[in-house]
């Protein structure tokens, strides 16, 4: 009986495995639902001069399939589709791809999931501000978002307190705010806030 051989890498018909050696970029936006977080997103993919993927939470959330979920359960849905995000942005990077997150860190746990999962050199943290007023106007001129949703929001997204980047939607558009977070990006303070962060909450968990 003759034993099969394993094909060689380079071989005609062979997938080869792409080579990576470097992680990539994370620019990680974190605001409050209405804060203007997406179109900033998409004002970045528009002038960053490297490749970006933009990956928002509320696309996973889109592709849940259309049926009702109790009240009871509807929590624990949430935190597993945030989970699984956090993994996929890691996976990508990991893989050597640069994305701009777009995320809500409204519960404590996804800071500390995020801080376990990504490469913390490699995250450019930016915090999303707009004042309660205006984010109640947003939320009630799109019309779909719970009302109210923001205000929960407001008060715990920017609780752990330290970014490398701040921008406040309300005083500029979101091309302004794309073009203020590439222009810091040369002259990021060391070490990250995300550095900072993983030393502050995860010193028990080093990566």
């Amino acid at each position: 009986m003759t034993t099969p051989r394993h094909p060689r890498v380079g071989q005609p018909g062979v997938l080869e495995v792409p080579d990576q050696s470097a992680d990539g970029a994370i620019i990680f936006l974190n605001g409050t639902s209405s804060s203007g977080k997406t179109s900033v997103a998409r004002q970045l993919l528009r002038i960053l001069d490297e490749p970006f993927f933009h990956m928002p939470i509320d696309a996973f959330h889109a592709m849940r399939s259309d049926r009702d979920i109790p009240d009871e359960h509807l929590q624990a849905e949430i935190d597993r589709t945030a989970m699984g995000f956090h993994r996929a942005v890691a996976g990508m990077s990991a893989a050597g791809n640069n994305v701009v997150v777009d995320h809500v860190l409204s519960r404590h746990w996804r800071l500390l999931d995020c801080l376990d999962l990504f490469t913390a050199e490699n995250v450019v943290l930016v915090g999303i501000h707009c004042p309660l007023p205006e984010l109640e106007r947003r939320e009630q001129a799109r019309g779909d978002r719970t009302p109210g949703l923001a205000a929960r929001q407001f008060e715990q997204v920017h609780a752990h307190g330290i970014y490398d980047i701040e921008c406040d939607t309300a005083e500029n558009t979101p091309g302004e705010v794309a073009q203020q977070i590439k222009s810091a990006l040369p002259r990021l303070p060391k070490p990250t806030a995300f550095t900072r962060l993983r030393a502050a909450l995860r010193a028990d968990n080093p990566k």
